[in-house]
């Protein structure tokens, strides 16, 4: 922490600290009657309001507290998106322990190695993940006990999970006079792990403090403008970077919250849109494709869906055109990371923005977009030296602010700063008016003859092609000019397209050393626990691979 000098005259104000039970305590006060609904495991439809929430977040508590779990402790959860896991985020965090929000789409020895690194000290789980827990248990050497997220009748009758506890027994049997205390809001709040693409996951500790201001922040109308309204459905998982602080700001704005549980097919979202009457949602490109896909096979349309944000990976112009222009949905392209709680910018037009023509607007759309109040940003080049903001120049992006991480979780990987400064590890470029733009990740970016060539640029050309489904770009190796894009493309079902097309549709789109040198068609592209397409593994597969110019 820094140590800043005192004026000698301060201000005379109330001093709060900003905690996680402020929000649910504020959404059950000025907003108890609206509703929180959700898909459960157990197939049914729940729903209740905030204010009932807020009584079960407390009771919560109380039994934490009445199972041992101290102030700092981390208890950990293996859940879908849904009311009990929201509760988690209340009476966790509220009661001074730490939440620990754990990704059940990684590796079981990722899982069991971030259990133990966390040294959680109780997991609660979705009855869907039982099989997983019974599998691990036993590696898991910090729990003392495991809390299944359901009723009485719905517990696993024969299991060899040690002090299996019933979570609704836990809720019912726990006194409702439990009160929010009141500390330190720069204590630790929740603990989410990096996917973990390369070595072991890393944690980012999340405070009071910083998970309150991403939250004010987020909720602005520069941002995702959420507003009483709206009604919410996060297909993006609580599991990830809580669910990008929606379960926060969705509660102090006063919005109604939909949740879908395990059911992310495009029907039962379709279905659940319709349904509750969703009007914003936000999740990553893969989820968003089979949505957009059951509709436009099915001649459906949204009846009141009208804006969601996209991120995790760059939208890729195709998807944005076909929701704007045939959907009628807002795309807010959006960027962020674990590190950053995670939201950094937001992509919305300026008011001169709206005077261009509807093909320039939308050039604007598709970068990441402005950075929202909290963050800083500047691009450097490999000496530090920081770079133009013109909107063509490209170099290291750099981030600071309030919910930016200072380090990882027991200082793994040492000092991660570099002059106060947090290094993305993406590739960038930043226009006149502040706008961001991705060029790549820097480990992914190709390096062709000592120039850059940027494969999300790439990608969003092909998945133009009316044939393409998904589309991947890598750096293969090549003698004369050290690498050199190769492009890895699913077709969509029942279409053709040929390599000699595919590569033809690139002229006059990007520069022409930028052409792909060939293309290999497959039949899925491997994808992480966060939805992102794995690179990584297929710069293994394809490490050796010969193109037809080398």
């Amino acid at each position: 922490m820094t140590d800043y000098p005192t004026s000698p005259l301060m201000g005379q104000m109330m001093d709060q600290p900003l905690l996680i039970s402020s929000i649910i305590e504020f959404a059950a006060r000025h907003y108890g009657d609206s509703e929180i609904v959700s898909r459960r495991v157990e197939g049914d439809i729940h729903r209740y309001t905030y204010r009932e929430c807020e009584q079960r977040s407390r009771k919560l508590a109380h039994a934490l507290a009445g199972l041992g779990v101290k102030m700092g402790e981390r208890v950990a959860t293996l859940a879908w998106n849904g009311y009990r896991h929201m509760e988690l985020y209340y009476g966790v965090s509220g009661s001074g322990a730490v939440l620990h929000t754990i990704n059940p789409r990684l590796h079981p020895e990722q899982i069991a190695y971030i259990i133990n690194h966390a040294e959680d000290q109780f997991l609660f789980f979705d009855l869907t993940f039982l099989p997983a827990i019974e599998a691990m248990a036993r590696s898991c050497k910090t729990v003392k006990g495991y809390v299944a997220m359901c009723g009485r009748e719905h517990m696993p009758a024969k299991t060899d999970i040690p002090m299996l506890l019933c979570y609704e027994e836990l809720v019912e049997a726990a006194p409702g006079d439990y009160r929010w205390p009141q500390f330190d809001e720069r204590s630790a709040a929740a603990l989410c792990y990096t996917s973990g693409t390369t070595g072991n996951p890393k944690g980012a500790l999340y405070s009071h403090r910083s998970t309150v201001l991403h939250a004010y922040a987020s909720a602005m109308p520069n941002a995702l403008n959420v507003s009483s309204a709206d009604v919410v459905l996060p297909v993006v998982p609580m599991f990830h970077v809580n669910a990008w602080g929606l379960p926060y700001s969705v509660l102090l704005s006063g919005a109604k919250m939909v949740y879908p549980g395990a059911a992310l097919d495009g029907k039962s979202l379709y279905e659940l849109f319709e349904q509750e009457g969703v009007t914003f949602s936000a999740g990553v490109p893969t989820v968003w494709l089979g949505l957009i896909n059951y509709v436009m096979q099915n001649d459906l349309r949204f009846s009141t869906f009208r804006r969601t944000v996209i991120g995790g990976s760059a939208c890729p112009p195709a998807m944005m055109d076909t929701l704007i222009d045939r959907l009628r949905v807002q795309v807010i392209h959006a960027w962020g990371m674990t590190e950053m709680s995670p939201l950094g910018t937001a992509c919305t037009l300026m008011g001169k923005h709206t005077r261009l023509p509807v093909e320039e607007q939308r050039a604007v759309l598709r970068k990441q977009g402005h950075a929202i109040y909290g963050v800083d940003m500047k691009i450097v080049d490999d000496d530090g030296t920081e770079l133009p903001w013109d909107g063509v120049t490209y170099g290291h992006l750099l981030v600071k602010g309030p919910w930016v991480v200072s380090g990882y979780y027991r200082d793994e990987g040492g000092e991660v700063l570099q002059d106060g400064w947090f290094p993305t590890g993406d590739v960038a470029t930043i226009d006149e008016d502040g706008y961001l733009a991705i060029t790549d990740r820097s480990k992914d970016v190709i390096k062709s003859g000592g120039e850059w060539i940027g494969s999300i640029d790439l990608e969003n050309v092909a998945m133009a092609h009316p044939a393409v489904l998904q589309a991947a770009c890598i750096g293969v190796p090549h003698p004369k000019w050290s690498e050199r894009p190769l492009l890895v493309v699913v077709r969509r079902p029942g279409m053709e397209v040929a390599r000699e097309e595919l590569l033809a549709f690139f002229d006059g789109k990007v520069a022409k050393w930028w052409i792909p040198d060939d293309v290999v068609f497959a039949d899925s592209l491997p994808v992480g626990g966060t939805g992102k397409i794995q690179k990584n593994k297929l710069r293994e597969a394809y490490g050796e691979y010969h193109l037809p110019t080398a």
